[in-house]
């Protein structure tokens, strides 16, 4: 891989995420709040805006996969998807009502999930080493922090009304992303006939090794407790520990410098080290000791919690790496080549489709019981019930998952399978 590509990957992957984190940790409260701040709708409202994208996940990345695997350049296509994405942001951000954004975030979010796995596929295509994948991958969350921080900027100077400035700032984003794509590295559909016509028919077909189905079914899991931190935490930082709203970007971009010191100087030792099981579960294990911090947070003194909980922060940012990174990896690692893109493709439905949808539902749910709006020390009780399943699912995965380095890859194995498939 020349430093010419090396460099196209990485502002690749800056520009992908700085599109994605520029709205999702904030846009929650512009939804909710009352006008002029906001546009008042209730929690079951927004939270059906951001399960949008998530449902995206569910129905649009198999066509991404599918086209890139066998019909069109994977840098043509989100070329054009970016594009036409960001018109859609730059409308939402205009938005005066919830069938108005509703609409214009829905077909944002049908053409922004397939691309998330095709940045992916892309990225391995050029790559010869899959632990290098870290080096590029950290770029994006370079671009997530970068976007919170434009974003905190942005707001001290002053947001014009009846504007969403994280859609806005998210639409410009999408178009510079589009025009950049055209110049990524040639990437054409794979020339190896495939045994089945589509493709991911074949990337379903590896959930019969054993070992791979453990993997997707742990990952499901962990990612709707996920959800815990993604939707409320901008809330609970503000009307728990008291940080004003304008400080939140900022102060959520904690979890994204970590994920950079993890990626930039411990993956790669890690997977040398440790290899994929060990590392895949230290990932899990981040997650449920940040819960722990969270829910002692409201009852504890404001003034030793409040920086304790933001370090904590900084878990999230290793736990993301050591999971949903090396994920990326092993599916890489262990998909055949053909289809690749559509096992990406796969991984991506399982969790940032099904899992985070199912888990923003479940997520509001707890809430609703819980109300921790009325009662700020039931933050406590809302964040013990992430803390205990993804304690489970670490205990399950630890039983369970196999080193994959220890056994013949899944691909292999399954090849015999996907030929008596037709």
């Amino acid at each position: 891989m020349t430093w010419g590509i090396r460099i196209r990957l990485s502002m690749m992957m800056f520009l992908q995420y700085a599109v994605w984190g520029a709205w999702a940790p904030v846009l929650w409260p512009y939804l909710v709040n009352p006008s002029p701040q906001g546009l008042g709708m209730t929690s079951p409202q927004a939270a059906f805006i951001y399960g949008l994208l998530y449902l995206a996940c569910i129905l649009a990345p198999f066509t991404g996969g599918q086209i890139a695997d066998r019909w069109v350049p994977t840098q043509w296509f989100l070329g054009v998807v970016h594009l036409l994405g960001g018109v859609f942001l730059l409308f939402a951000s205009k938005a005066q009502d919830f069938p108005g954004m509703a609409w214009m975030m829905a077909g944002y979010s049908i053409l922004y999930a397939p691309t998330l796995a095709l940045t992916n596929s892309l990225g391995f295509h050029h790559i010869k080493d899959e632990k290098l994948f870290g080096t590029i991958r950290v770029f994006g969350t370079i671009g997530w922090i970068v976007a919170g921080w434009i974003l905190t900027l942005w707001r001290k100077i002053g947001t014009p009304p009846g504007t969403s400035d994280c859609l806005m700032l998210a639409g410009l984003l999408s178009l510079v992303m589009g025009l950049f794509c055209f110049f990524l590295p040639h990437t054409p559909p794979a020339k190896e006939e495939a045994s089945d016509p589509l493709a991911f028919r074949e990337a379903f077909v590896l959930l019969k090794n054993r070992n791979f189905l453990v993997f997707m079914i742990i990952a499901f899991v962990v990612t709707t407790e996920l959800q815990f931190y993604y939707l409320p935490t901008a809330d609970f930082l503000n009307k728990a520990l008291g940080i004003a709203q304008e400080n939140i970007p900022l102060t959520l971009t904690t979890a994204q410098i970590a994920e950079i010191i993890a990626m930039a100087f411990f993956l790669k030792l890690a997977l040398r080290r440790w290899g994929i099981r060990k590392t895949l579960a230290l990932g899990v294990i981040a997650w449920p000791l940040r819960y722990i911090v969270f829910a002692f947070g409201p009852i504890g003194p404001v003034e030793i919690m409040r920086p304790l909980v933001v370090a904590s922060l900084a878990l999230h940012g290793l736990g993301y790496t050591f999971f949903f990174v090396v994920s990326q990896i092993y599916v890489d690692m262990v998909a055949p080549k053909d289809i690749r893109a559509s096992a990406q493709s796969l991984l991506t439905l399982v969790t940032l489709g099904i899992g985070n949808w199912l888990g923003t539902q479940f997520t509001g749910w707890i809430m609703k019981i819980f109300n921790p709006t009325a009662d700020v020390q039931a933050w406590t009780k809302v964040f013990l019930v992430p803390c205990a399943l993804t304690v489970a699912c670490a205990l399950a995965f630890l039983l369970f998952f196999k080193d994959p380095e220890k056994e013949k890859s899944v691909g292999a194995e399954l090849e015999p399978t996907m030929a008596d498939s037709n």
